[in-house]
């Protein structure tokens, strides 16, 4: 456990859509600390689904409502056993788990049907936001292994 609070870095909104979630989505892309790559990604992408007609900030943040989980569980241990206790997953968390959970699932895709990493983030946001997907799917095991283990829950700490 930390022996102080730490203060919590204020993250500022995206320069073009003036959001806080498509920076963090931005954030987490960057790989080695290409920011102007993970933008160009992320503006790519969101100008492709301008093009189908669609908002982009609506389709991303329905597809957040959609990935984040209500109910994640972590392991206590108890007297030599290791009980996996579900807890009540924070607002901050919540957006966090979903935007990795949209770009692990769009990073696993194949090459074969797309062939830039911005169509495959695009085709794995506008399945989240028809509530199908592989990001999707892991929400739903995870809050499966919450219910199973709800046995469990007074033993919070």
């Amino acid at each position: 456990m930390p022996r102080h609070k730490y203060k919590k870095t204020k993250i500022k909104p995206d320069k073009v859509f003036n959001s806080h979630e498509v920076a963090k989505l931005i954030s987490y892309l960057m790989v080695d600390g290409e920011k102007a790559v993970a933008e160009k990604i992320v503006y790519q992408a969101f100008a492709e689904l301008k093009k189908q007609g669609e908002d982009p900030l609506r389709t991303l943040h329905q597809a957040i409502d959609n990935v984040s989980p209500n109910f994640e569980v972590k392991p206590r241990r108890l007297g030599g056993a290791s009980y996996l206790v579900p807890i009540e997953v924070r607002r901050d968390r919540r957006i966090f788990l979903a935007l990795n959970w949209i770009i692990e699932a769009a990073r696993s895709r194949t090459n074969k049907e797309y062939h830039s990493f911005s169509k495959k983030l695009l085709a794995e946001i506008v399945e989240a936001a028809k509530n199908q997907g592989q990001a999707v799917g892991k929400k739903q095991a995870t809050e499966k292994l919450a219910e199973t283990n709800k046995a469990f829950s007074h033993l919070k700490w």
